[in-house]
C-alpha cells in the first residue's frame, strides 16, 4: 500500500483545520465571562453562559420541540423510504426514473423557495402553527437522505433467503421483518440518522413556517443572534457539538460508524 506523501498530508491537515477552526472559535467564545462575543483569555474561563442556557425557557422549550420534531420526521421519512426503496430496486415500470427524480427533487429546490411555497399554502388553508404540518414539511425535505441510504442497502440484495422463507410458509410481513429488514438495517439506521440531523438542523425553510408556538432550536438561535450579541448561542452550539460527539462515539463503539453511515458490513 502506498503511503501519502508530504503534500497529501499537508493538504489533509489544512482541510481538516479549515473545518475544525470555526468550531474551536465557537467553543472558546462560549467560555467567556463578558456580555458580548469575545475570547476568554484575558478574563479567564467562565461557565456563565452555560448557566444562562438553563435559565432560558425559550431555548429549553425550542430544544425539546426540535428533538421531538426530528424524531417524528425522521421516523416517518424512514417508514416511507423503506417500501419506496424496495419498490424502486426490485421492479422496473414506466415512469420509474421520473418517480426517483420526484423523490429526490427536494435536494434540487432551494429551501427558501420551499419555505415561501409552504408559507403560502399553509396560510391559504389556515393550518399555521401546527406540529403535524411542520413535521410534514420536514419529511418532504429529509426523505431524499433516508431514501438514498436505504437504496444503497437494497440495491443488489440477494432475494434467495426471502424466497426460501416464503416457500416455507412465512407471510410476506414475517419474511420482511426477519429476513429483509436485518439485511438492509445499516442503510435504514444510517438514513434515519441523516434524516434526524437534517431535520434538527433545518433553518432556512423552517424560519418561514414556524410560529411562536412551533419555534425550533435553530430558529430560536437565529432570533437570539438577530436581537442580541451575547455569547448564549455559542454556549448552546458548544453543548450541541459535545452532545453530537458523544452520540457518535457511543454509536461507533456499539455498532460502528462505517456500518451506519456507509452500510459497510
Amino acid at each position: 500500500m502506498r503511503k501519502n506523501g508530504f503534500f497529501s498530508l499537508l493538504y489533509h491537515a489544512i482541510f481538516i483545520g479549515f473545518i475544525i477552526a470555526p468550531l474551536v472559535v465557537v467553543v472558546l467564545v462560549s467560555f467567556t465571562s463578558k456580555g458580548f462575543i469575545s475570547m476568554p483569555f484575558a478574563e479567564g474561563f467562565s461557565l456563565r453562559w452555560f448557566r444562562a442556557i438553563l435559565e432560558s425557557t425559550e431555548i429549553i422549550r425550542a430544544f425539546w420541540f426540535s428533538l421531538w420534531l426530528g424524531l417524528a420526521s425522521a421516523s416517518i421519512a424512514v417508514l416511507l423510504a423503506v417500501p419506496g426503496a424496495l419498490a424502486l430496486t426490485r421492479y422496473k415500470f414506466p415512469g420509474r426514473g421520473v418517480l426517483m427524480g420526484f423523490f429526490m427533487s427536494p435536494l434540487m429546490i432551494p429551501h427558501v423557495v420551499l419555505g415561501v411555497a409552504f408559507l403560502r399554502f399553509f396560510t391559504t388553508i389556515n393550518v399555521t402553527g401546527s406540529f403535524i404540518w411542520l413535521a410534514a414539511t420536514h419529511v418532504i425535505v429529509i426523505i431524499p437522505y433516508a431514501l438514498r441510504l436505504v437504496l444503497s442497502s437494497a440495491t443488489g440484495l440477494d432475494r434467495d433467503a426471502e424466497r426460501a422463507a416464503l416457500s416455507l410458509g412465512a407471510s410476506r410481513f414475517t419474511a420482511f421483518r426477519r429476513v429483509v429488514l436485518p439485511l438492509i438495517l445499516p442503510g435504514v439506521a444510517g438514513g434515519w440518522m441523516l434524516a434526524f440531523i437534517q431535520s434538527f438542523d433545518e433553518l432556512t425553510m423552517t424560519v418561514f413556517v414556524a410560529t411562536p408556538g412551533t419555534t425550533t432550536l435553530p430558529v430560536a438561535m437565529y432570533n437570539q443572534i438577530a436581537q442580541t450579541i451575547d455569547p448564549l448561542v455559542a454556549a448552546v452550539a458548544t453543548v450541541l457539538i459535545v452532545g453530537t460527539l458523544a452520540v457518535m462515539l457511543i454509536m461507533d463503539r456499539l455498532v460502528g460508524l462505517d456500518r451506519v453511515l456507509i452500510g459497510k458490513n
